[in-house]
């Protein structure tokens, strides 16, 4: 047993002392991030131009790591160049100081108004910074910092990344940054004070140069020159000397007789107030050395009217409020809401209605007395009417919620053939516009909306105005009433309405509009049916509304195939057209032509319902002229329909069956086209009425006949040869009967009451959401409006898009809220720079230069504004342009320090005479600006750190000073080879 345990007291533990640690994990993930972005060596690129950093692109690539639980986030932020050549430069490059550290001595770019804060602090083309990936979590012991920036040095060392890389600690609020950059035998550490108050020695040029020179600790006697360049910058944010120039809409003016009912049809527009808040001027001095300028607690020579530059930016009000973007929010908000019109103001007006009369006894009296005589002329009397009278049985007077003079003046605009003796047409001056090819009335095809001259779309600019001026939603659900009321009125009182192009719905306008039309549509052909004449004073003699009965319809069906049925006719018998005197020889001429072999009684037929004739084309059996009949339209359709037609024929399936049904139903007018065409032209056959009907179905060949001439030969195609189809069974079945003897193929009365009922039925919220398009339309008319006043062409390119997006958006039914909004959102912010083009239009005076040149200049400026971040003053204090700064922040000054009112509202020309000559303005001007907002500096040296015989490298000191902020950010760089 002793020999067997002794192996086993040969055993021991093995401690793998190799294990990697979570932070030496932590390095190898960085380090690994580093190689795979390929920043190892050194990559000199092109020298920086001048403005690169505002202008140029930078990308980002992230990833993020762990240091044990503890997730990080690395960025690499670069500047996009072009990459040079490497080739044959390796072996230069070996002593070349890292690109980072070139860059600190850069001046082509100090101050950019729009980068990365480490670019503005340390001027860096290219860096990366590891920071925590939560915006909650931070670094804030100083153990934890220290640590990162051990691992930042380590991983750096051990690639051989020539990028400098950042680790963010403390809050993230507050940008503090430590880092480092190495290079071969050099390192430039990155260094960061933050403080909320400023020690007063540090508040000036001097006391900042004896902390950089503390620093760098430079052991040379004399201390190489320092390089200084110097940003001071003045806010402006008193404007009480220029009034913002937009006025309020006049909301007594729209119904006070001074602007009238027209002012319905404007929208509004303009900023209800100053969208520019301030106004930040920055005054630099690039290029200064030590002891060439003074600047301490006592005394300083920083004289802003003397600063060699002069840039400004503008600070835009934070969502200042629109009035346009208001009105079409507003309206937009009514697309939300649940309640009907019937429960915003009571029970319903026709229920009343129908109380009054629901006496039985009164039932057959209704059908035997005489109907009362149309009026020919309407009166705003007429107009305000049924509604009014049980509107005020639920609620007092004063709670109406339109007023007499309100809805006297909406309906006027949206009805003036109410208002004159002789009142417009029916059809409104669309119907032959000249402009109807232009951008503008192309835009309702876009939008699916309505041309902007038409009944819909001022309807939807009048409840667009009454819902924000007049009352609300209840204002709303009340002139809806009216309107539908007012259009019942005009179709029992024989009334064309006007603004409504006439012939069958515009599938390209919205379902409303399309609605509005097929009232239109079906009161026109009632009057023609009915040989109706009592329209108003004027229509009469109008050619297209009295037309006979025989000119109902010019049908040249020369190109397309229509289909039609005619078994669709017996569930309706008791519709017909009133016939003729004509009546009984017509029967007898009908029986006998309908026989089979009844050719010749066809033939021996008098020719009627004829439009005009078809070309050259002669009948095959007689050779007598075709002509075009006169038929019947086809029922006017609306998008709804159309939809529940194709649900309808969708649902009869695939067979045999089913789509014979479906072939019928889609040939509605069919035979009634064949007896108009039999009517028109005695002694036809089918395959006359193919060739006019269908010409693709009659097909013609060269033959060449007994004597050797070539003729044409023709007959009917392969699909009309099968026995026992509907073309051939409807062709034997119809009578020459005329388009004005046939049965009408709808009811017009019944189609108008379906229209008026769907009208009545709609809540506020569906009528919002079907005039939406129009609204939007609008607004987008009255943008491109305001924007040729202003011609801004980063203005006209947003609209571009404006329209593309919308056209997108509103061309499908029911659109998403969220969409719509962006749209309305887009259309305010576009108001909103028109309004600022204004406002600095207004300060600077644009209007009021008398020389060309500097007018044209200061517009220039202006437009530089509106579209870069910040934009240099040419000539600066001294330019036109900056004379007129100046003006502004004297005026300024004066009322902040004059208690005299008088003195304090001089016009600004008189302020300049008081000034006296350029010294004397000099001299003054230190009260002329307010004390500086923001001191930057950026001090910049080459010298050898740490010892004297130590290589010569980069120094930098960035400082910014404002009201609640002091910062230092150091870049000090030290010889690690000789040290």
């Amino acid at each position: 047993m002793a020999a067997d345990s002794e192996p086993e007291s040969e055993v021991f533990e093995l401690t793998d002392f190799t294990t990697a640690s979570e932070w030496e994990r932590f390095i190898s993930r960085v380090e690994e991030i580093l190689n795979d972005w390929k920043l190892i060596g050194n990559s000199l690129g092109k020298p920086l131009e001048k403005g690169i950093f505002t202008s140029g692109t930078w990308e980002e690539k992230s990833d993020e790591i762990f240091f044990a639980d503890f997730k990080f986030s690395v960025t690499h932020h670069y500047l996009v160049q072009e990459s040079t050549d490497k080739e044959g430069k390796d072996e230069v490059l070996e002593d070349v100081l890292p690109q980072s550290m070139q860059d600190l001595l850069c001046m082509n770019n100090d101050f950019p108004p729009r980068a990365h804060c480490l670019v503005r602090w340390y001027g860096l083309r290219e860096f990366v910074v590891l920071a925590p990936a939560a915006n909650s979590d931070a670094v804030l012991s100083e153990s934890k910092c220290n640590l990162l920036l051990s691992s930042v040095s380590i991983a750096l060392g051990n690639t051989g990344c020539q990028v400098p890389l950042f680790a963010q600690i403390h809050h993230k609020w507050r940008r503090m940054y430590v880092g480092e950059c190495q290079g071969p035998g050099v390192r430039t550490d990155f260094e960061m004070v933050h403080l909320r108050k400023v020690p007063n020695q540090y508040t000036h040029l001097s006391g900042l140069l004896d902390i950089f020179k503390s620093k760098i600790g430079c052991p040379l006697t004399p201390l190489p020159a320092v390089s200084i360049a110097i940003r001071l910058t003045y806010v402006l944010q008193d404007w009480q000397q220029y009034f913002w120039p937009q006025q309020p809409p006049d909301i007594d003016a729209l119904v006070g007789g001074e602007v009238g009912g027209l002012e319905f049809g404007k929208l509004p527009f303009g900023a209800c107030e100053d969208p520019i808040s301030e106004l930040h001027l920055a005054t630099t001095w690039p290029h200064l050395t030590e002891g060439i300028i003074v600047d301490n607690d006592v005394y300083s020579d920083l004289d802003p009217l003397q600063a060699p530059h002069w840039s400004v930016r503008v600070r835009k009000a934070d969502n200042p409020q629109c009035l346009l973007g208001d009105f079409v929010t507003e309206f937009f908000k009514v697309c939300r809401r649940k309640e009907s019109t019937d429960e915003i103001l009571g029970r319903s007006t026709f229920e009343e209605e129908g109380r009054e009369i629901a006496d039985i006894t009164h039932a057959l009296s209704k059908l035997t007395e005489p109907a009362p005589v149309p009026i020919h002329k309407l009166s705003v009397s007429n107009m305000v009417h049924t509604a009014k009278k049980k509107i005020k049985k639920h609620r007092g007077v004063e709670e109406s919620p339109l007023n007499n003079d309100v809805l006297n003046t909406i309906l006027l605009f949206l009805f003036p053939d109410a208002a004159s003796e002789k009142p417009l047409d029916g059809t409104s001056s669309m119907d032959n516009n000249p402009l109807s090819e232009s951008e503008e009335y192309n835009l309702y095809n876009q939008f699916k909306s309505a041309p902007s001259d038409s009944l819909t779309y001022k309807l939807a600019l009048c409840l667009c105005m009454i819902n924000f001026y007049h009352g609300g939603l209840k204002g709303v659900a009340h002139l809806w009433q009216e309107f539908v009321l007012e259009m019942r009125f005009r179709w029992e009182n024989d009334f064309l309405i006007p603004g409504l192009a006439s012939g069958p719905p515009d599938l390209r306008c919205c379902l409303l509009h399309q609605k509005l039309q097929k009232a239109r549509d079906e009161k026109r052909k009632t009057s023609i049916s009915d040989n109706v004449t009592n329209t108003y004073p004027g229509d009469a003699g109008r050619p297209g509304d009295q037309l006979g009965p025989d000119n109902l319809k010019d049908m040249d069906k020369e190109k397309g195939e229509v289909g039609k049925s005619w078994d669709s006719w017996s569930d309706s018998e008791e519709e017909f057209f009133e016939c003729l005197s004509d009546t009984e020889e017509f029967k007898g001429n009908g029986q006998e032509s309908g026989k089979k072999g009844g050719l010749k009684e066809m033939a021996n037929l008098k020719p009627e319902g004829r439009l005009n004739q078809h070309g050259k084309l002669t009948l095959l059996h007689n050779g007598e002229p075709l002509y075009i009949p006169v038929t019947q339209e086809p029922a006017p359709m609306t998008e709804d329909l159309l939809e529940e037609q194709s649900e309808v024929l969708a649902k009869l399936g695939t067979s045999a069956e089913g789509a014979h049904l479906r072939a019928r139903m889609q040939s509605a007018c069919l035979l009634s086209d064949m007896e108009s065409f039999k009517a028109a032209n005695p002694g036809c056959c089918l395959e006359d009425f193919v060739r006019w009907y269908s010409p693709r179905d009659y097909i013609e060949e060269e033959v060449i006949d007994e004597k050797g001439n070539t003729v044409l030969k023709g007959e009917l195609s392969a699909r009309m040869k099968i026995p026992s189809n509907m073309w051939v069974e409807a062709w034997e079945t119809a009578k020459p009967v005329p388009a004005r003897r046939q049965r009408r193929l709808f009811d017009d009365t019944r189609e108008a009451e379906k229209v008026l009922h769907y009208l009545a039925m709609q809540k506020p919220a569906d009528l919002a959401r079907h005039l939406l398009p129009c609204v939007i339309h609008a607004a987008v008319l009255k943008v491109k409006e305001e924007e040729s006043l202003e011609n801004i062409s980063s203005v006209k390119k947003i609209i571009k898009q404006i329209i593309s997006h919308s056209s997108k958006v509103l061309h499908f039914p029911n659109p998403e809220d969220k969409k719509l909004e962006e749209i309305i959102h887009q259309i305010t912010n576009v108001e909103a720079l028109i309004a600022r083009a204004r406002s600095l239009k207004a300060k600077f005076g644009t209007e009021k230069c008398e020389q060309e040149e500097e007018k044209e200049d200061l517009e220039r400026f202006v437009s530089c504004l509106l579209e870069q971040p910040e934009v240099l003053v040419v000539g600066a204090g001294r330019g036109h342009a900056g004379r007129i700064i100046h003006k502004l922040f004297v005026n300024a000054q004066r009322l902040t320090e004059s208690s005299d009112e008088a003195a304090a509202m001089a016009p600004p020309e008189e302020e300049l005479k008081r000034m006296g000559s350029a010294e004397e303005r000099r001299q003054n001007s230190v009260s002329d600006f307010p004390p500086p907002a923001g001191r930057e500096l950026i001090l910049r040296t080459t010298v050898p750190r740490p010892a004297p015989y130590s290589r010569a490298l980069p120094q930098r000191m960035y400082s910014v000073l404002t009201k609640e902020d002091f910062r230092l950010a150091g870049a000090f760089s030290s010889d690690t080879s000789f040290f």
